[in-house]
């Protein structure tokens, strides 16, 4: 069980991740480049940098709704009709960072657990993955949560459906364990939903650690131990 405790650190984390704001605009210039008009990917990558960072910023001071594109356009440094040459409302800004957020989070998730064999393995790689990956993209999360009830009908249908995934795969992991008798718990579906209470608690609260002196690994180490205990793991 020695390998759980040192699976990767933080750094090795965001070492071996494609997590930078770079990379995941070029991804969404890529997806979206029908819709952007402007076409030299470097200039656009670039602007887009500049203006998910700007949204995900002036979204945490006031929230989504409450900013207007004349604010983002004076905190990205961009004029306003060079804004609408990447989107043409709100709407489709929102629209691009909260699918683009949700498929980061399920592609990276899935890779974890498909690398591992056995299920503590999966279940420790899938807890610290989460965490790191909220630690990396911490405004990324912040936002999509905080911003989930102000979406529309199908828009918060999606949100929860994200979150109820991300449940699942943790309950399948808690099943399969209890399946071959490695987890002693009773039931997997609650239980996933608490361990999915505490994964969000590092990027809702995570002022609360940051004051406490507690380090993104200290709280992944923190919270495998707890869940362990809770799942009859004994770790050596």
């Amino acid at each position: 069980m020695n390998r759980t405790r040192n699976m990767y650190d933080f750094e090795s984390f965001k070492d071996s991740a494609a997590l930078s704001m770079e990379e995941i605009c070029s991804e969404i210039f890529r997806e979206y480049q029908h819709r952007i008009r402007i076409k030299k990917e470097k200039v656009a990558v670039k602007n887009l940098v500049k203006i998910f960072n700007a949204t995900l910023s002036l979204s945490a001071r006031k929230g989504f709704h409450a900013m207007s594109l004349r604010d983002l356009s004076k905190e990205c440094g961009l004029s306003m009709g060079a804004l609408y040459a990447y989107f043409t409302n709100k709407e489709m800004l929102l629209e691009i960072i909260l699918l683009q957020g949700r498929r980061l989070i399920k592609k990276t998730l899935e890779e974890v657990i498909f690398n591992e064999k056995f299920a503590w393995h999966k279940l420790v790689a899938l807890l610290r993955t989460h965490i790191f990956l909220s630690e990396v993209l911490h405004k990324w999360f912040f936002f999509s949560f905080m911003e989930a009830k102000n979406l529309s009908k199908e828009e918060q249908k999606a949100a929860i459906a994200s979150e109820l995934y991300t449940e699942k795969l943790i309950a399948d992991i808690l099943f399969e364990g209890k399946d071959k008798g490695l987890f002693a718990v009773e039931d997997p579906i609650m239980t996933a939903s608490l361990i999915k209470a505490m994964l969000q608690d590092w990027y809702l609260k995570r002022w609360k650690y940051k004051k406490r002196g507690i380090s993104v690994e200290e709280y992944s180490d923190f919270v495998t131990k707890a869940i362990a205990k809770i799942i009859g793991v004994h770790l050596q």
